[in-house]
């Protein structure tokens, strides 16, 4: 069975929209992208490097495949696993693209999902893709969180962990701390919440 991975950047009140550029996604007015700028250094740029170089397939919400659709293909040099990676994508409006790989997932994205989970092959990466998180926190779909946390707050803005979460325990397996404040932290599942 695959595992869904969940790597996000995220601001430490919960923000996970726009962190890439001020254009990505200015929805409900949000006026803050490109806020991970400033904090970039090499031990982010490992870690990241580290999770980019792995294998995986993608695990895509709509949104973030149109922004991604047309920038790396022509970025292979970046990140060439990304073209070659087999690209879920959650979508009721779009059922095929030049970009391959591609599989659109369409109506109950949930029982959809779990059926790739359920297949062989590489684990399934989710960047992004903040409605699509939703649905799949909400199915307790989730094996582990790859957080970038970092050291500001932004008050507004979709959040990781919104109306719906299911309550669930996680253990850390790694931690690092950047030389500009960013924590980058892998949670994995750990079944049920302990209590007294």
């Amino acid at each position: 069975m695959r595992k869904i991975i969940v790597l996000e950047h995220i601001s430490l009140d919960g923000v996970i929209q726009a962190p890439g550029g001020p254009d990505e996604d200015t929805s409900n007015g949000f006026a803050y992208g490109g806020w991970i700028s400033p904090y970039s250094d090499e031990i982010l740029g490992m870690a990241l490097r580290k999770q980019m170089n792995s294998q995986f397939d993608l695990l895509l919400g709509r949104k973030t495949f149109d922004i991604w659709a047309p920038y790396w293909p022509n970025h292979a040099d970046a990140w060439p696993g990304v073209n070659t990676a087999t690209k879920y994508i959650a979508s009721n409006t779009i059922t095929s693209h030049e970009w391959q790989p591609s599989v659109f997932l369409n109506g109950d994205i949930a029982e959809k999902v779990a059926k790739v989970k359920e297949q062989s092959g590489p684990d399934l990466h989710v960047w992004g893709s903040s409605n699509l998180l939703q649905a799949l926190i909400r199915h307790d779909l989730v094996d582990t969180f790859w957080l970038m946390i970092y050291p500001i707050t932004l008050g507004s803005g979709k959040r990781l962990f919104a109306a719906g979460t299911i309550p669930a325990a996680f253990k850390v397996t790694e931690s690092m701390v950047g030389s500009s404040g960013v924590i980058v932290m892998n949670y994995e599942r750990a079944g049920a919440i302990p209590t007294i």
